[in-house]
């Protein structure tokens, strides 16, 4: 089971900042990030589980956190909503192998298990807060023309916590609408839910249209 966090109150974690490298390459997040003990989840994840894909990426997607799979390989999207979202992608014009995807929280959070499975829970608000700073780090590292939010958290680590996915989904939004700074911003952000609740939809088929034609307003904004 995976601890509470009673033992030590939030206010004493300080976020991920002491943890991010003072020269920013891939290679030291990735690195740096293994050491964060910036919030309480790093006691019960496997591993920091950081950004991956072209160091010259035109497109970023930012998910929510690694999941069970995610956590034990150590890196983002390899499960069922990894290749989801890789289909999803072909089909809206946007080769899959171009694309860096990360999350915004690097740990898996979760509440018990299910046989061998950990069972998924989202990160509060302190959490993703907390590791904003490794965003911004890739951010500032991989500087994507176009980035695409994936779910609510995501939304909500970028925009802020009035974000929501229903009211903001497959139009071209400006960088300047974030609540984040940046030396090179993003010329738009693309918001649209998360490969994990097609999945979970009873109406699939129609969800993943929908994704797919979301992740095609990205692909005009590239093209």
């Amino acid at each position: 089971m995976p601890s509470t966090g009673s033992t030590k109150d939030r206010a004493d974690y300080p976020g991920a900042g002491p943890w991010v490298p003072e020269r920013l390459s891939l290679k030291a997040i990735r690195t740096s990030a293994q050491a964060c003990e910036g919030c309480d989840l790093f006691r019960d994840a496997t591993q920091a589980v950081v950004g991956d894909g072209p160091r010259d990426a035109r497109l970023m997607v930012i998910g929510e956190q690694p999941g069970d799979k995610e956590d034990l390989a150590g890196e983002p999207f390899v499960g069922p909503a990894g290749r989801l979202l890789d289909r999803a992608l072909e089909e809206a014009g946007i080769a899959a192998s171009t694309v860096f995807r990360t999350n915004a929280v690097k740990h898996f959070r979760f509440s018990g298990t299910r046989g061998k499975q950990r069972i998924h829970q989202s990160p509060s608000r302190w959490q993703v807060t907390a590791c904003g700073p490794w965003l911004l780090a890739e951010l500032e590292v991989v500087k994507p023309q176009v980035v695409v939010v994936l779910g609510a958290t995501a939304g909500q680590a970028v925009f802020g916590p009035s974000f929501r996915v229903g009211a903001a989904r497959g139009r071209a939004m400006g960088w300047e609408e974030t609540k984040l700074e940046l030396t090179h911003p993003p010329e738009t952000v693309v918001a649209t839910t998360h490969p994990s609740a097609v999945l979970r939809s009873r109406q699939r088929d129609e969800d993943y249209a929908a994704l797919v034609a979301d992740l095609k307003v990205a692909a005009k904004t590239l093209g």
